[in-house]
């Protein structure tokens, strides 16, 4: 051991000797022993290349799977949150698709399909409205249109609510069944009947509506009472929310919808008697289609005489049937009444010549209202009236005109901007509220 550290050192001072002379032409440094050790060291170095490469690939191998599991991760919760978003979409496109495979006879059923760009109508189970109804029994009849009845209905979840069943077996039914559910899921207006849902089954249409419990303005008028419910001021403001319906249609709907059946029996009224138009059914959108080339729909009595004689439609026709419902509010009386068996006379005809007769109007208004208002907002009504009714439909007014016209005749506790005594000191108020 000694001999060897001795040979060693001698080496070493071999070397450093050698290294500190000049360089010369026999002096090579790649000679030099002390790259000895070096060239050992890489031999072992590549003796455990293999295991270092095992251990590199399995730490490739797990980090590739670490980030392939980030990824699907992320992709996972990217998709959740959208399935999250599209969830109640889904849940209206499979009502849609329900309410196709049920009507069959409607053909492409355009407001299923239309309802969702800017409102929602729920489908209902045909099953749980025929038990809502105990079975669409005569004693839950609310009235009676032209395709078929109006019944109330009291939902699972204790709620009342309005369900009209319609007989589509024929085209115009359809069609008016399609319309109007396709136009009040896109209607939001707190003067127009809303919707709350519809149902289908064979060639049976149903729609429900909220229930407005004071039913519809011909029947406070025209039926048992006899309009004696109906006080000067609560007509008034039936007037002002009829107005302001037909307003949110004329000018607030883009392309603006005319209602083309505008009558008392489609003006309905809740517990409090506000006012709101229902039954759309004929109900037409401007510029969707050649007007005057619809077949003639409505109510005798409330047609625009243009829209009668020659096929003309118009705003202005909604405005006329408008008028006829003020002259029913003023005098109580029908918009079309029997003066002999085979001969009629419409109210416009009747009230004309009267309107504009200060002295007289007072004494044929309705006995109800009679003697209870200011005779000067009764003047202003007459007028507006007459205004409405006239022939020519450009003398009308624009109903955004009418309605201003109303809102200072309606005291403000209800919705108007006329200020009464107090209901204790004014009987006509007492019953307003």
């Amino acid at each position: 051991m000694k001999l060897l550290l001795l040979l060693l050192l001698r080496q070493e001072y071999s070397a450093v000797s050698a290294m500190s002379k000049p360089f010369g032409p026999s002096i090579s440094p790649v000679s030099l022993p002390a790259l000895s050790p070096g060239i050992h060291m890489e031999s072992r170095e590549q003796k455990m290349d293999p295991s270092r490469k095992k251990f590199i690939a399995l730490i490739g191998v797990c980090s590739s799977l670490v980030v392939i599991i980030l990824v699907l991760f992320c992709l996972w919760i990217r998709y959740w949150k959208k399935s999250q978003k599209s969830g109640k979409n889904d849940a209206k496109n499979s009502d849609v698709e329900r309410g196709l495979v049920l009507a069959p006879f409607l053909g492409n059923f355009r407001s299923l399909r239309t309802v969702s760009k800017t409102g929602y109508a729920s489908f209902m189970d045909c099953k749980i409205l025929e038990k809502a109804t105990s079975k669409f029994h005569d004693s839950n009849v609310l009235g009676v249109g032209g395709f078929g009845r109006v019944y109330k209905a009291r939902l699972e979840d204790g709620s009342c609510v309005a369900v009209k069943k319609l007989d589509c077996s024929t085209q115009d039914a359809g069609k008016e069944f399609e319309n109007e559910v396709d136009l009040l899921s896109k209607f939001h207006h707190p003067n127009i009947i809303s919707l709350v849902g519809y149902s289908i089954e064979s060639e049976t249409g149903f729609i429900v509506y909220e229930l407005m419990n004071n039913g519809s303005l011909e029947t406070q008028l025209h039926g048992p009472s006899n309009g004696s419910e109906l006080s000067w001021y609560r007509r008034m403001k039936i007037a002002l929310d009829t107005a302001k319906g037909l307003e949110y249609l004329h000018e607030h709907c883009n392309p603006v919808v005319i209602h083309r059946d505008l009558k008392s029996s489609n003006i309905l009224l809740d517990s409090n008697f506000n006012a709101k138009l229902s039954d759309f059914g004929l109900a037409v959108i401007d510029g969707t289609q050649n007007k005057n080339d619809l077949k003639l729909s409505g109510t005798v009595g409330y047609v625009a005489p243009e829209y009668l004689l020659v096929g003309k439609l118009t705003d202005k026709s909604d405005v006329y049937a408008f008028g006829v419902v003020l002259l029913e509010l003023l005098f109580g009386r029908k918009a079309v009444e029997k003066q002999a068996p085979a001969q009629c006379q419409t109210l416009v005809t009747w009230a004309m010549p009267k309107l504009t007769d200060r002295s007289l109007l007072p004494e044929i208004l309705d006995p109800v209202i009679k003697n209870t208002m200011d005779l000067k907002h009764l003047f202003q009504v007459a007028a507006v009236a007459l205004l409405c009714v006239q022939p020519e439909p450009s003398y009308r007014p624009l109903i955004t005109d009418v309605m201003h016209s109303l809102i200072p005749l309606v005291p403000v506790e209800l919705g108007g901007t006329l200020r009464q005594p107090s209901a204790s000191s004014n009987p006509t108020l007492q019953c307003q509220h």
